[in-house]
């Protein structure tokens, strides 16, 4: 299996795990195998990556931490909670209130049930369903490390919920600064940075017993940081909820990794790094730690090179060894293919590290090589 851009797509590649609509309905089955009919429609909708067979690697399944359709329902669910919010007349009725919480309720049963594995996948979103599968993953995230950190049932619905709805003020900011296909100027991220206090008021003035106030605490605090630098109003250190924190570290880092329409994503390693040294700046150090042992700094199905000089793929992360996976080399320092590749635990040695993980064109470079 190797995650390939949809721009570098070619007829005759396999796909390797399917690919859903935004309303659950899979528009590529695993197995199937692409012509260019498909290529062009999977670049219309905006699909930035997919999943390919290769036959030169390893074949595996990376299991998500929840089930796909789980997903699927959860970002259908956010789509109409989402939908033309106006701050003076919450849209949040009971019904969906009641269908939001028995989402997290479906998700904190699966996490519970999957508490073995690490966050591995790494997304597909297209770019038209950013908002509401960028809140179901924050959700997710945040929940995660909810249960590393112990919290019991009912601390963990008020955490999903705020983390569900943590952006319920961006539907109320013009599509057209959200959507800008590049930097905003000052004018407009000063509109951007109104997003928590609307998500707040149109919390806060939902008459209902399933948001408490400390759900909605968290969509004003998402974006304040620990050493006070961040809006909207400049909080510091534990004058910001605990639940805030959690989901402020899981936006960021999901936002991070995700393919936009002005720019690539990180590598998911690069993102742990950058979160790794953010504690106690912009988030609590202990949080921070707690969140990261739940991820897999390099996903099943990464195509490594290590400081041998070889080249490996990626199997599997054992929970609680993020930057330690289990490894297989595929390749010798010289770029041959190895008849019998080789298997490597690296929590288990200290003399082999990651150096690098290769983009598609390395890969196929490096594939075109050993062949002659």
């Amino acid at each position: 299996m190797r995650r390939v851009p949809t721009k570098a797509l070619l007829p005759g590649m396999k796909v390797s795990h399917p690919i859903y609509n935004g309303r659950g309905e899979i528009l590529l089955n695993r197995g199937v195998i692409l012509n260019q009919k498909y290529i062009e429609s999977l670049s219309k909708l905006g699909i930035p990556v997919i999943y390919i067979f290769d036959e030169d690697l390893p074949d595996l399944y990376v299991e998500d931490v929840i089930d796909e359709r789980t997903r699927i329902a959860a970002i259908n669910t956010t789509k109409k909670i989402l939908k033309n919010p106006n701050s003076s007349k919450s849209p949040l009725n009971w019904s969906l209130l009641r269908e939001a919480r028995n989402t997290i309720n479906e998700i904190i049963e699966q996490l519970i049930e999957n508490r073995s594995l690490m966050v591995n996948m790494i997304d597909m979103r297209s770019f038209d369903d950013y908002l509401f599968a960028h809140s179901v993953n924050v959700c997710v995230l945040s929940l995660i490390t909810g249960l590393s950190l112990g919290y019991d049932r009912y601390k963990l619905m008020n955490l999903g919920m705020g983390a569900l709805m943590h952006d319920m003020g961006k539907t109320l900011i013009p599509a057209q600064i959200l959507n800008k296909p590049g930097p905003l100027n000052e004018s407009e991220f000063n509109v951007v940075k109104q997003h928590p206090e609307y998500g707040y008021t149109i919390l806060t003035s939902t008459d209902s017993s399933y948001i408490k106030k400390t759900s909605a605490l968290v969509a004003l605090q998402h974006h304040e940081r620990y050493n006070g630098e961040g809006y909207p109003k400049g909080l510091d250190g534990d004058g910001i909820h605990e639940f805030s924190q959690i989901v402020g570290m899981a936006d960021v880092y999901d936002a991070m990794t995700v393919d936009r329409v002005y720019r690539r994503a990180h590598p998911p390693n690069e993102a742990y790094e950058m979160l790794a040294g953010s504690g106690d700046f912009f988030f609590n150090y202990k949080l921070v730690q707690y969140f990261l042992k739940n991820i897999a700094a390099y996903p099943a199905g990464s195509i490594v090179k290590l400081s041998s000089g070889e080249t490996a793929a990626v199997m599997e992360t054992p929970k609680g060894f993020s930057l330690y996976p289990r490894i297989k080399v595929l390749y010798d320092a010289e770029g041959n293919k190895l008849a019998e590749p080789v298997d490597i635990d690296m929590a288990k040695q200290n003399t082999i590290t990651i150096v690098k993980v290769l983009e598609h064109e390395e890969i196929e470079a490096l594939k075109q090589k050993s062949r002659g």
